[in-house]
């Protein structure tokens, strides 16, 4: 499956309100495993953490800790896109008025209901967001650029990128439990049964038919 960024003319009244509407959720659905209080994805792991040492709210740290990240990025010689930059803003705007609207919940069952869901729409959201293809969230460009340079495998680099980030948010105090475990291992499988429906294919035949364009003039 092609997910390589297109340029931001192809298709750009499906795919920037795509995007941002991806975007919008996946802040949601990072809320609604925080209000769950049942474990949480490693970067917000490490998110909830900073926030309970710093008089800042969590979408704002998100934001900070997506800055650094790209800056990450400069040695590695990663090219952000407009999908990159609108990943830090719409993010924390849209987890920080998650936050505000969703209260926070003491039972069982609403615990588990938001934790599920919380996860079942993050799948969803990064369905959405990477299928707009136009360019990775500074996380994963850190995670691909690093592969790259050192020739490592995308799951190898991932798993030390996220190991490392957790470990700091839990010493930080941020919330490891179960869900972040149903979140490592969910998250994947999700993200590639939704990719289907998001998916924002290229148009290639432009570049296709020019060979044979050339090929029949240059023919006698």
């Amino acid at each position: 499956m092609d997910l390589r960024p297109l340029p931001v003319t192809h298709a750009p009244l499906r795919r920037l309100p795509q995007l941002l509407a991806g975007l919008a959720l996946y802040g949601t659905s990072m809320a609604m495993q925080v209000r769950g209080a049942l474990g949480l994805n490693p970067w917000d792991v490490l998110h909830q953490g900073l926030e309970t040492r710093l008089p800042l709210s969590f979408g704002l740290i998100t934001a900070i800790t997506g800055a650094v990240v790209l800056l990450l990025w400069i040695p590695l010689r990663q090219r952000p896109g407009v999908g990159t930059v609108a990943n830090v803003v719409v993010i924390a705007l849209s987890v920080d008025a998650a936050l505000a609207l969703i209260p926070e919940a003491h039972a069982w069952p609403a615990r588990v209901a938001l934790m599920a869901g919380g996860i079942v729409l993050n799948g969803v959201a990064s369905a959405a967001y990477i299928g707009a293809r136009l360019g990775p969230g500074p996380r994963d460009g850190l995670m691909t650029g690093i592969a790259a340079r050192i020739g490592r495998s995308i799951r190898l680099v991932r798993t030390a990128i996220e190991v490392v980030v957790l470990a700091s948010g839990w010493l930080l105090g941020g919330t490891v439990g179960i869900g972040t475990v149903l979140y490592a291992l969910a998250i994947g499988p999700l993200t590639q049964a939704f990719l289907p429906l998001f998916r924002v294919r290229g148009d290639r035949a432009p570049a296709a038919s020019a060979p044979a364009a050339r090929t029949s003039r240059s023919t006698p």
